[in-house]
């Protein structure tokens, strides 16, 4: 069975030679052409070839579906007292992350997984069709084991995030921690996991733990990810690209040593504003990484402490207003850029061959995303070609 969706005002493609991700692109009065779960055909309406079935944009935009490549959705409880604490004057730090953790411990594995998927279900909505998740709020062997279990359920970019924080019940043995990190716990979360992070900040692991967590976990065959200078100036930046990581995440406090890093490097900077949002901190400069050339991504980091919001619509409208971006970066970068970030070349972009994960925006351009912040633009949501979220007419 194939789907025409024709009279589509503006296509934002992404694509480069040959099906593969690109740059920034986009066609006006454009067609695409679904087959299979994949994309076939893409160009000028007036051009358009045949389809089973057809349906009408009735002049909208649509986009490559968002790639969140940063979201800790497996958890329970909540904390909206911290957050108020915070908009008081209480400044943030890394050890509320215990608070979750001590819930997170006492639900069901249904509870978790119900959880999760409500998330997940509201990110598509909104437009997400790729995402990453983590583990990190068990800290046990068989409460990290459960939650990439549960990660699992929802997607399969699921990350090992037993180095987020020491436990209490290990603070006089950081070392112990670590080595069952890279031990037993590691060991059973290996088969449902991709990849290994680490959360490479004061309060959490330094340089020389983070090193082994991630030497660990490539020996487990889970690459890297880094949670890098997000509290303030650090090693985790440049840990990262010398281990060869996928992604650097945070990146708000940078010296010019890092950028060069991350510019001679493979490691794609992924840039969460939400976060800075929701924490008073400084937004991460993007001008300064996207002019050494850096790969940039945007991702919400979804989780209840330091950022609870699901929406890449609301980060793309921060990355525009509070780091310096230009719509076409930051739809870039909440697209093609989190593909980059999970290394897929098979999302982010809708070249022929590519998935077809579409948005249909309930507006004519990609920049409404920036223009309206706050309202809810997706009209309709497909994913790997199936109409997932929200309606269209079709014949």
């Amino acid at each position: 069975m194939s789907t025409l969706i024709t009279n589509i005002g503006e296509l934002v493609t992404n694509a480069g030679p040959a099906g593969q991700p690109g740059q920034f692109a986009a066609v006006t009065d454009a067609a695409l052409v679904i087959e299979d779960g994949r994309v076939a055909w893409t160009g000028p309406a007036a051009q358009a070839p045949a389809a089973d079935e057809r349906a009408d944009a009735g002049g909208r935009a649509v986009l490559p579906g968002f790639v969140d490549s940063h979201a800790h959705l497996v958890f329970a409880g909540e904390r909206s007292a911290e957050f108020a604490a915070r908009m008081a004057g209480r400044p943030y730090a890394a050890g509320g992350i215990r608070t979750t953790m001590a819930a997170t411990r006492a639900a069901s594995d249904r509870q978790l997984r119900a959880n999760a998927a409500a998330l997940a279900a509201e990110m598509l909505r909104q437009g997400t069709t790729t995402l990453e998740c983590k583990s990190g709020y068990g800290l046990t062997v068989d409460d990290e084991r459960r939650s990439v279990a549960a990660a699992a359920t929802i997607t399969p970019e699921v990350t090992f995030l037993g180095a987020h924080v020491v436990p209490p019940e290990f603070a006089a043995d950081p070392a112990g921690y670590l080595d069952l990190v890279c031990g037993p716990m590691l060991a059973a979360c290996a088969p449902y996991a991709r990849w290994v992070d680490v959360f490479c900040e004061e309060g959490a692991f330094g340089a020389a733990e983070a090193q082994a967590v991630l030497a660990a976990g490539q020996t487990a065959g889970l690459p890297g990810r880094v949670h890098a200078n997000q509290l303030g100036a650090g090693p985790g930046v440049r840990l990262a690209v010398a281990a060869g990581a996928a992604s650097a995440d945070h990146c708000t406090f940078l010296t010019d040593a890092d950028v060069d890093a991350l510019a001679a490097g493979t490691t794609v900077a992924t840039l969460l504003p939400g976060v800075e949002f929701a924490t008073r901190q400084p937004y991460p400069d993007a001008r300064r990484l996207l002019a050494a050339g850096v790969t940039v991504a945007i991702a919400s980091d979804c989780n209840p402490g330091s950022c609870f919001t699901s929406s890449m619509p609301f980060c793309i409208a921060l990355a525009v207003r509070e780091m310096g971006m230009t719509t076409q970066e930051a739809v870039w970068a909440a697209t093609a850029g989190g593909a980059h970030a999970l290394r897929r070349a098979d999302v982010g972009h809708l070249g022929v061959g590519a998935r077809a994960d579409l948005v249909l925006l309930d507006a004519p351009s990609h920049v409404y995303l920036a223009y309206r912040p706050g309202v809810p633009l997706a009209a309709a949501v497909w994913q790997a070609g199936e109409l997932a979220a929200g309606a269209v007419p079709v014949n």
